[in-house]
């Protein structure tokens, strides 16, 4: 009996905390529920937002492309007309150009040359009152008054010589934007709004021809105007009770809304609050009964199972028989085999301890791996290094043998020899930049040897049936231009001209100094200030371009060519490098003819910067002074070491970066060091110039490497990269032992 009263109240301190907290969980996901549907409409109205955005986007991105085409920059409005309606083919849209006070130069919903509107019909001029003439400007919902239909428009700036010459707008019918809005497949319950900054319908999901064009109520406006997002309650203009969320478009300022009825808003958490109260009910209700026949049916067992208990406390062997129930007997067999538990437990134990060893073993063999992976990294580096030593021993041993030898047979095959380090030296080279990324900057080039330099570019690009000719005026004029693009320009151009002549033909390159004084009136020369200037004149013997071709040629993406077979951008870029530069480009083409592609480019103000390669035949500069030579390669040590001597300086040998810092600090007095880079010990070539620089500011130090992960801060400290030419060294330890002296 007493077992049984225990079992009830047992039962009972079991339910009444159940239905507790089932009145909890109820209470919980309905708040929950609330908190997430608030979420996610936020989310989704944030997401409206950024699809209207990305429309507005969108147009702006067909201005701009049109603000720079060729024709508009020309003055040339019947051809950009043409132009501008083949962009704006359908019904909803129109482009629009403007003179700065707003007077309408073409309107592609009315002929050209027909009277247009002579002020802006949308409030774009206000919004430009606050932010000037150069911005980007959507603006609010009007009534257009040629198409008669509510339009938005969308304002950029077309720039001319640096300055604003014109506006370039897109009127763009709010049907556009009521088809985004059936786009996103709300629920039909919702109400999506699309409103402008002064709380204007746009767009709207429901009736909308019967609200585009009427203000919401004078509460939301308010609250539109002075909040970026949020939540609110309302009435919609059909006046439907709603909590409305509402985000703003990054780029108009405009405001998207999601209205909820009220009564969908509760709906969705009661409903998942009343099936959990429902689950959580039957729920309770099976605990019930389960606990009734638990308890009918565990109380002799249990019992019986004390019986045993006390049995086993006294010290006897418990007299237990199975009695059915899985838990009690279960609970019976542990008490019996309790020892055997204890032993199997420290069985486990020890295999833990084993795949724990075992898991640390194979952790470390894969840091091994690893650390293995990182030093055949490291080696290709130091094979480089290697490489180039290798390189640097080789051309100073042939160049002293050249300075050396009497036998013009002997001279022939030293010259092959210097040929092909000079060919390994550039292999070497190009793989030491592979993968480098290489800023494109502005630099003052020869004309003429840029454009030698750029003739085995272009030649890979044509066919054996095309010949290509070069002629340069010499001297040619320095020129301050992008290299790469120079030769991406010449590049693209010999490619039209490749395509341009199926069957062979010739395509000639001219760079002619000209001196522009005063260009002739009414042609495309008078964008260019007078002075001296380089035309490079790029001409083929192809079919040429009928007039509607070169007319639209230099505008991006435009191409004759099929699918797949160009992109449209050749003469652009190279019309754009032009531009870049100071310059200009000029298109002429005649079917049947052949087509000239003229560059004008300014003449430099500065000389350019060319090296000038040393004869073959020269003699070995002279030079005089002391040399602390660090070099940790023997055969480099040992090649360089004999020709500074043959060049007239004396050598003083350090075998790596301590032992020329030990040298220094002895008494040593070189007029200059040259020191390798990469050398073993705690001295590299670098923190042998920061240790030289900070002891005597005035010594010179030149420093060489084939291969090096760190570049050289020491200022005043030139680097040579291996294989480097003898001359070049006693050239450059020559005018610094000098400089140091005075």
């Amino acid at each position: 009996m007493r077992i049984r009263s225990r079992l009830l109240i047992l039962v009972l301190a079991i339910l009444v905390p159940s239905f507790i907290a089932a009145a909890l969980a109820v209470s919980y996901v309905y708040r929950e529920e609330q908190k997430s549907q608030v979420q996610s409409v936020s989310e989704a109205t944030r997401a409206f937002a950024l699809m209207v955005d990305n429309e507005l986007q969108a147009r702006t991105a067909v201005l701009r492309t049109l603000a720079v085409a060729p024709s508009l920059h020309r003055g040339d409005l019947r051809e950009f007309y043409e132009h501008a309606r083949g962009m704006a083919p359908a019904w909803d849209t129109v482009i629009v150009l403007a003179d700065l006070d707003g007077k309408q130069l073409i309107n592609t919903r009315k002929p050209f040359g027909a009277a247009l509107p002579t002020r802006r019909s949308s409030n774009v001029g206000e919004l430009m009152q606050r932010g000037g003439p150069a911005a980007t400007y959507v603006s609010d919902v009007f009534m257009a008054p040629i198409g008669k239909t509510y339009d938005y428009t969308v304002q950029v700036p077309v720039m001319v010589d640096g300055a604003v010459r014109y506006h370039l707008l897109l009127g763009v019918s709010v049907a556009s934007l009521q088809k985004l809005v059936e786009r996103q497949h709300f629920r039909t319950e919702w109400i999506a709004t699309i409103v402008d900054r002064k709380g204007v319908v746009l767009a709207r999901s429901r009736t909308p021809r019967e609200f585009i064009g009427k203000p919401v109520s004078a509460y939301s406006r308010e609250l539109l105007a002075r909040t970026h997002e949020g939540v609110y309650d309302s009435r919609t203009l059909d006046r439907i009770a709603v909590r409305a969320f509402f985000s703003t478009v990054p780029m108009s300022d405009w405001k998207v809304l999601v209205s909820i009825p009220v009564s969908d808003i509760r709906r969705v958490p009661l409903e998942a609050a009343a099936m959990l109260a429902g689950l959580m009910a039957a729920l309770l209700a099976a605990g019930v009964l389960a606990a009734r026949w638990l308890a009918r049916r565990a109380i002799g067992p249990i019992e019986h199972l004390g019986l045993a208990a006390d049995e086993l406390g006294q010290g006897k062997e418990p007299s237990y028989r199975r009695q059915g129930i899985v838990e009690i007997d279960n609970v019976a067999q542990r008490m019996l085999d309790a020892g055997r538990q204890i032993r199997q437990a420290q069985q486990d134990l020890e295999q833990r301890v084993a795949e724990a060893v075992a898991a640390t073993e194979r952790a470390q063999g894969a840091l091994l791996k690893s650390q293995k992976l990182e030093a055949l990294g490291r080696l290709t580096g130091g094979i480089a290094h290697e490489f180039n030593n290798l390189l640097q021993t080789l051309s100073t041993a042939l160049q002293l043998a050249e300075f050396r030898n009497k036998d013009d047979r002997v001279g022939g095959l030293l010259q092959t020899c210097k040929k092909t380090v000079q060919r390994a030296a550039a292999l070497t080279g190009q793989l030491g930049s592979f993968g480098r990324i290489q800023e494109a900057r502005q630099e003052t080039v020869d004309a003429c040897q840029q454009l030698r330099s750029a003739r085995q570019l272009m030649s890979g690009a044509l066919r054996a049936d095309i010949a290509l000719q070069i002629d340069c005026d010499e001297p040619a004029r320095p020129i301050k231009v992008e290299p790469l693009q120079f030769d991406l320009a010449l590049l693209n151009l010999a490619v039209n001209a490749r395509d341009a002549m199926p069957h062979g033909g010739v395509l000639r390159i001219e760079a002619r100094n000209v001196a522009l004084a005063h260009p002739p009136a009414g042609s495309a020369l008078e964008a260019l200030a007078p002075g001296d200037y380089v035309r490079l004149t790029v001409s083929d013997t192809g079919k040429g371009m009928a007039p509607e071709v070169q007319a639209r040629a230099l505008d991006p993406f435009y191409t004759t060519k099929g699918q797949g077979q160009g992109t449209g951008l050749g003469l652009p870029q190279a019309y754009a490098f032009a531009l870049q530069s100071q310059g200009l480009l000029l298109l002429d083409s005649e079917p049947g003819k052949g087509t000239r592609v003229d560059i004008w480019l300014p003449r430099a103000q500065q000389p350019a910067q060319a090296p000038t390669p040393a004869p073959a035949e020269a003699p070995l500069p002279r030079g005089r002074g002391t040399v602390l030579f660090v070099e940790d390669d023997p055969l480099v040590r040992e090649a360089v070491s004999q020709a500074l001597q043959d060049a007239g300086f004396e050598v003083l040998v350090a075998h790596d970066g301590e032992q020329a810092v030990a040298l220094l600090k002895g008494g040593a007095r070189p007029a200059v060091v040259f020191s390798d880079i990469v050398m073993p010990g705690s001295v590299s070539g670098i923190d042998l110039a920061a240790i030289v620089r900070q002891r005597d500011p005035g010594l010179p130090v030149v420093l060489a490497t084939g291969y090096t992960e760190r570049q050289p801060a020491v200022p005043g400290v030139r680097v040579l990269a291996k294989p480097y030419p003898i001359e070049r060294l006693v050239s450059l330890l020559a005018s610094a032992a000098a400089s140091s002296k005075n």
